[in-house]
C-alpha cells in the first residue's frame, strides 16, 4: 500500500524541490503541507490533486506501486488519445490501420 506522505516526499525529492517550491507550484500553502509531517495527517483529495498536478501526474499514477512505474504521455500522445476517444469503431479501426501503415 501507498504511503501517501512518503510518496509526496519521494516525488518532491525526485525533483529537487522544497516543501515551499512544492507549495508554489501546488497552489497550497507552505504551512499546509508541513502541518501534514508534523501532525501524521493526510492531505484531503483535493489537495492530493493539487500535489498530482504539481508533480505532472494523475491520480492514478499518484497511487501506481513502485515496481509497477507509470507511463508519462507527451503533449502529442494525450491529444492523439483524446481525439481517437471521439472516433466511432470504424473511424477507430481505420485510424488504426492508417498508423500501421506509416
Amino acid at each position: 500500500m501507498v504511503n501517501i506522505l512518503d510518496k509526496i516526499t519521494k516525488l518532491r525529492e525526485e525533483r529537487n524541490w522544497t516543501e515551499y517550491q512544492l507549495a508554489e507550484r501546488s497552489g497550497l500553502t507552505q504551512s499546509t503541507i508541513s502541518s501534514w509531517y508534523c501532525k501524521k495527517m493526510l492531505p484531503t483529495i483535493p489537495s492530493l490533486i493539487k500535489i498530482c498536478n504539481a508533480f505532472g501526474i494523475t491520480m492514478s499514477q499518484f497511487f501506481l506501486e513502485d515496481n509497477n512505474k507509470p507511463v508519462l504521455l507527451n503533449d502529442y500522445q494525450l491529444q492523439l488519445l483524446d481525439a481517437a476517444a471521439k472516433l466511432d469503431n470504424e473511424q477507430y479501426i481505420a485510424l488504426l490501420e492508417f498508423l500501421q501503415k506509416l
